[in-house]
């Protein structure tokens, strides 16, 4: 076997990424979330919150949307150029070793590499609205609103590059509740599986 990597998508508030992380701490291999953003953001020059912002979610509400938005008369944008990079630096990240990737399509782009562990995180409405509330500071009087915000802007970043559906099961060897399981049930049994 080659390199075992793992690739965590995740609904927002679901606790993918602490799920990922915990598990690459766990297993004893690099978690790579944000310093993907640091590393586009060096090779492209733009800033990383640009980079944060624009790496993961489309413009508008729809891929169509996002297909006609912020494109020059050749039809490319920015966003464009920072998905060459993203792509470029996850297979990199995929060749240096085992390792743990948040998020970023990276489930798409590592599609065909047969050592590649394939997750999706997601869990109940009310779940992810505590959990955004409580872990992440967001303000308690919409959280399902901007939960729904964050979640259709990653799908239409996620349905334009990749052509695919996020969160549909059949793009992934594993789909786990965290809000019946838990975080630390969930790493347990990711864990089981590498």
């Amino acid at each position: 076997m080659g390199n075992r990597i793992i690739t965590i998508s995740r609904q927002f508030g679901s606790g993918g990424r602490t799920v990922g992380k915990e598990l690459a701490a766990k297993l004893g291999i690099p978690c790579y979330d944000a310093e993907i953003i640091t590393k586009i953001a060096e090779e492209s020059g733009f800033d990383p919150e640009y980079v944060k912002e624009r790496g993961e979610y489309a413009n508008g509400g729809s891929w169509l949307a996002h297909a006609f938005s912020d494109r020059d008369r050749n039809g490319h944008s920015y966003q464009d150029d920072l998905w060459a990079i993203q792509r470029k630096i996850i297979l990199e990240l995929a060749e240096k070793g085992p390792c743990v990737i948040v998020g970023r399509c990276a489930d798409y782009i590592l599609r065909d590499n047969p050592d590649c562990l394939r997750v999706f995180i997601h869990a109940d409405m009310e779940s992810r609205a505590k959990r955004i509330v409580e872990q992440y500071g967001e303000r308690s009087d919409a959280p399902a609103k901007r939960l729904k915000d964050k979640d259709k802007h990653r799908a239409a970043y996620y349905q334009f590059y990749t052509e695919m559906k996020w969160g549909a099961v059949e793009n992934y060897h594993v789909t786990l509740n965290s809000g019946v399981l838990g975080i630390e049930k969930c790493v347990d049994i990711l864990a089981g599986l590498y």
